[in-house]
């Protein structure tokens, strides 16, 4: 599935889509710094049903949101750690045993870490518009 999008709005029809694509709860999102990973999983987590401030985890990690039905999402931004060592110590694999919805920025470090079905997103940022790759 891929998708080109102008404009930030089209977001909201685009997230719900890529949320239902192969039935899964954990989105690994690849692409540079800026292309636009936190903004997509904003409207994500809005598609989810969350009326929480989305924000970039890059200093806390992990961000906890919940929906209205009080579902939990965790958003994962792991650029800043050095090892999948650094993951395991804050308890990431628990995270991905619940039945929560696990949004994960910078995957490339904790790969070996997962052990379950995911969908591959990868954004790239062209001049006025971005081009989203979803891999089941």
């Amino acid at each position: 599935m891929e998708f080109t999008l102008s404009n930030q709005s089209e977001l909201t029809f685009i997230a719900p889509k890529i949320l239902g694509a192969g039935n899964k709860k954990l989105f690994l999102f690849e692409g540079e710094m800026g292309a636009g990973k936190t903004t997509l999983i904003k409207y994500m987590c809005y598609a989810l049903g969350s009326t929480d401030e989305i924000s970039s985890p890059s200093f806390s990690i992990v961000n906890h949101y919940k929906t209205v039905l009080n579902k939990d999402i965790f958003h994962f931004d792991f650029f800043r750690i050095k090892s999948p060592e650094e993951a395991t110590n804050i308890g990431f694999e628990e995270y991905l045993e619940g039945d929560n919805y696990c949004f994960i920025e910078w995957p490339e470090i904790i790969s070996k870490l997962i052990f379950t079905d995911f969908v591959r997103i990868k954004i790239q940022a062209e001049d006025n518009f971005r081009k989203i790759k979803v891999d089941l």
